[in-house]
């Protein structure tokens, strides 16, 4: 065999092991990448399984200055993350530990959060406001998850606080609940809070506890009770848990001590359904039909923002 002859054998063979490996790596990959319900997730689906990017972690916070926000902050630097509080007034730098970047913006105009989403690897919203004021309600129990999303540029992991009982319907609810909505048809992956009523915990009730189907709607602290630390904790926490992503859940605690690890609670529940706007078993309440044009549009535009 000719010195040629024997150097074209050897490139053949060695072209054939690395397309063989290349095949078989590709399988791999493949049945590795399962969704929660055990379903094999593929293009879209596959990417709401992905959890914060934790290289260089930049974590945004909508509602920064209010009660939880301040905690899930401390919370975020205390694991190490960057830290991003957006506030309207740069006075309230002074709300937050040393380190967090502080960026002004008004979550009710687009235009101006820019500079609150660029580079961030995950967002916390924990904004809100009570009562059923529409205008209010729209502009800020929605209206800021859909101005933070059409004017982010990269996917980043979600982690949204609504509240207990949003699916009894009223002007505030809806408007929060319209807010999840558009965060489950983004297509990110995401993890939805929905905590009962703040600091209402006697001192022996810190067992968390993730409830689904949001069918306690006393509207008092009967529908649960959760402390605003723990709240914060569970936000920032299922920021890098591939169990918690899709999932929504309403957050309580019982009697008992607090769990050190959220894990076994985040596995535990189902995800939420792969293709639908509301979280799994909520009430079929709030019927897109009968939905806002504009609210129709916007869930309609961002469903593909984020797609390849």
């Amino acid at each position: 065999m000719s010195r040629f002859t024997m150097n074209v054998f050897v490139f053949l063979f060695a072209h054939s092991l690395l397309l063989a490996m290349a095949i078989a790596g590709s399988k791999l990959a493949q049945a590795a990448v399962q969704s929660n319900d055990d379903h094999a997730a593929t293009g879209r689906d596959a990417g709401r399984e992905e959890i914060m990017n934790t290289d260089k972690p930049v974590v945004l916070f909508v509602g920064a200055s209010g009660s939880v926000g301040r905690l899930a902050v401390a919370e975020a630097v205390r694991r190490g993350y960057t830290a991003r509080a957006l506030v309207r007034d740069p006075d309230q730098a002074e709300l937050f530990p040393a380190g967090v970047q502080v960026v002004v913006g008004d979550l009710t105009r687009a235009e101006t959060l820019h500079e609150a989403v660029a580079g961030v690897t995950g967002i916390v919203f924990t904004h809100g406001i009570s009562g059923n004021n529409r205008r209010g309600a729209e502009q800020v129990n929605y209206g800021a998850v859909r101005n933070v999303l059409s004017v982010l540029e990269a996917p980043a992991r979600i982690a949204l606080m609504t509240t207990v009982g949003v699916t009894k319907p009223t002007v505030g609810h809806d408007w929060k609940r319209r807010g999840e909505r558009l965060v489950r048809a983004s297509g990110l992956p995401y993890t939805i809070v929905r905590p009962g009523w703040f600091d209402y915990n006697d001192d022996d009730q810190h067992r968390l506890v993730m409830r689904q189907g949001d069918t306690h709607w006393a509207s008092s602290p009967a529908d649960g009770v959760v402390a605003r630390a723990q709240i914060a904790e569970v936000l920032v926490a299922s920021l890098t848990s591939p169990a918690a992503s899709r999932k929504t859940f309403e957050l309580v605690a019982e009697r008992g001590a607090a769990q050190t690890d959220l894990e076994p609670l985040f596995a535990a529940l189902p995800a939420d359904p792969a293709d639908g706007f509301d979280a799994i078993d909520d009430r079929d309440n709030l019927p897109l039909a009968e939905e806002p044009a504009a609210v129709v549009g916007e869930l309609d535009s961002i469903r593909a923002r984020f797609d390849d």
